[in-house]
């Protein structure tokens, strides 16, 4: 089964596809000097214009990897962004760790597997 790569950098691509299935690559806010909230309202947004690229949305999410930089004090605040974003659909699975991130600033970031439709 071939893969479909989009978004492709130099060193690796945003967006992976094969068959129905689709991989995103980790993503974070593009402005890592807003808060926890800001951060992870950013990072949906992305996460929902990647899905729409792919040909899905978030409904059709399998699981999401959820990486803090600090867990204790972001988790309860990412939660009420988090919360928000999936009002409209049944609650996906999920799984949300503390993480050492690449860069102080980065706060909170995801990875998305999910299904076309």
């Amino acid at each position: 089964m071939s893969v479909q790569r989009i978004h492709v950098e130099k060193r690796f691509s945003e967006i992976a596809i094969s068959g129905n299935l689709v991989h995103l690559a980790g993503q974070l806010a593009s402005d890592t000097q807003l808060d926890i909230k800001g951060q992870t309202q950013q990072t949906l947004d992305i996460i929902d214009r990647f899905l729409a690229d792919a040909g899905t949305d978030k409904s059709h999410i399998l699981s999401v990897m959820i990486f803090l930089k600090d867990i204790e004090h972001d988790y309860d605040a990412m939660n009420e962004i988090w919360d928000a974003w999936c009002a409209d659909i049944q609650a996906l699975p999920r799984t949300c760790v503390e993480a050492k991130m690449y860069r102080p600033d980065v706060l909170v970031e995801m990875t998305v597997t999910a299904v076309k439709p």
